[in-house]
């Protein structure tokens, strides 16, 4: 799989870190246990176009939005989080 980095170019995807799923919602410290729990344990495995985070750690090392077809791991756009510095590691 080949990620394209907005600031690197293309590179192999054994350069970047997945990070986890780019759609969650962080629940409101109101909501009780239970959202909280559902936030953290309780996902789904989507078929399809997905929106996931990636850092680019063997490289400038930004944080990316990838999205990916999880059937076929075709990428299809990425973009660097909004405000991503090239280089800043948290």
């Amino acid at each position: 799989m080949r990620i394209t980095c907005p600031f690197c170019g293309e590179r192999d995807s054994r350069e970047y870190t997945y990070l986890g799923d780019a759609t969650l919602v962080r629940p409101a410290l109101s909501a009780g246990p239970e959202a909280a729990f559902a936030h953290v344990y309780l996902r789904t495995n989507p078929a399809g176009l997905h929106r996931e985070h990636w850092q680019h750690t063997s490289g400038c090392r930004s944080w990316l939005v990838v999205t990916r077809n999880t059937l076929d791991h075709t990428i299809h756009t990425v973009e660097a989080v909004a405000g991503a510095d090239p280089g800043a590691t948290a």
